[in-house]
């Protein structure tokens, strides 16, 4: 209902003429909007989850409306450095893509490229140096894959049940049980492998094909490399897509996020985006003491003069926001509006 009431406000709104006069105001002029991506899908992922991955027609017709409405699209870098001195320009827009998965490379960037808009990439390393499926999610995906099955578990987690994967709940069951396995059995990496290869497998489908079009994969390090050169700003994400709430082992992840970053960039990352979006004070306090001089979180809004640097809001765009919201987004108005909160969902 809410989001029913706010499409129609907008349009009225818009009709009323109130959206370009807001875009064009000094109030949005001194607002940045951040956006936030995670996926863009190289098959079907966005039927699968629409909220963590949009498709390519989506995406690009995003980009379109930035042009459309003389957007001006900033690294987030130079975009936060004017957004600090006061004098960013009207309509001002930054792109950042959470994770870095494999999907940056064969959807996002040649899009990025066609229109010439840059784009931050919050890259979390330890699946982009050990280039397997990321466990969760490629667990997620095929079982939703196998929607159709009700199978016996004992053979993949040794648990006397049966899941039934034709309701979300059934599949929500059996992915939790092949986590809380995998967790109870302390899996390495390559066991979790191993084991989303036998989900896979006894579900009927092709894991082999699955892996080779690199569903689920971050990018390699080559290519890390490559987009760097390309322009691509690489920023960090934690090493683990973790963010622990142990000062040592918090600390551990941003030192060997940074280090594996820079390692494959040549450049040195100050700017942070918390794990799922989850944050604590104790958390603002140790990024400033690490050297980082910003942070985005996944909580909706813009950025404002008064916004604190290691709490910045973003715009999650999913296959749910209509073009009307996103163009509220875009002029401002829909900041004004009622909204949800952010609930954090894990990817790993």
């Amino acid at each position: 209902m809410l989001k029913i009431a706010k499409r129609g406000a907008l349009r009225t709104l818009g009709a009323l003429g109130v959206l370009p006069r807001v875009r064009d105001s000094a109030w949005r002029r001194n607002h940045l909007l951040i956006l936030c991506y995670h996926g863009i899908s190289l098959e079907d992922e966005h039927e699968w989850d629409s909220q963590f991955y949009v498709s390519p027609e989506h995406f690009e017709s995003r980009l379109q409306l930035l042009v459309q409405g003389g957007h001006v699209v900033l690294p987030l870098g130079v975009a936060l450095d004017r957004w600090r001195a006061n004098t960013l320009p009207e309509r001002s827009v930054a792109i950042t893509f959470d994770d870095g998965t494999s999907d940056f490379r064969h959807r996002a960037y040649p899009l990025l490229k066609k229109y010439g808009m840059p784009a931050t990439v919050y890259l979390t390393t330890y699946y982009c140096e050990n280039n397997w499926p990321v466990f969760k999610g490629f667990c997620s995906y095929v079982l939703w894959k196998g929607r159709g099955a009700v199978i016996d578990a004992a053979p993949i987690v040794g648990a006397a049940e049966r899941w039934d994967l034709r309701t979300e709940n059934g599949r929500k069951r059996a992915l939790r049980s092949i986590v809380e396995f995998a967790d109870r059995r302390q899996l390495s990496g390559r066991q979790k492998t191993e084991l989303a290869e036998s989900v896979t497998y006894s579900l009927g489908l092709d894991y082999e094909s699955l892996v080779s079009k690199r569903v689920f994969h971050l990018m390699t390090p080559s290519e890390v490399a490559e987009l760097s050169g390309g322009g691509v700003d690489f920023q960090l994400h934690t090493h683990r897509h973790r963010a622990p709430a142990d000062r040592a082992l918090f600390e551990r992840e941003i030192q060997e996020n940074r280090d594996r970053i820079r390692s494959l960039t040549g450049d040195d990352p100050a700017h942070f985006c918390y794990p799922s979006g989850i944050h604590n004070a104790d958390m603002v306090s140790w990024l400033s003491e690490l050297n980082v001089i910003s942070a985005t979180t996944c909580d909706a809004g813009m950025v404002s003069p008064a916004s604190h640097p290691l709490l910045l809001p973003r715009l999650i765009d999913t296959m749910q926001l209509s073009p009307i919201e996103f163009d509220g987004w875009l002029t401002g108005v829909a900041s004004f509006l009622p909204r949800r909160s952010y609930s954090p969902k894990e990817a790993e």
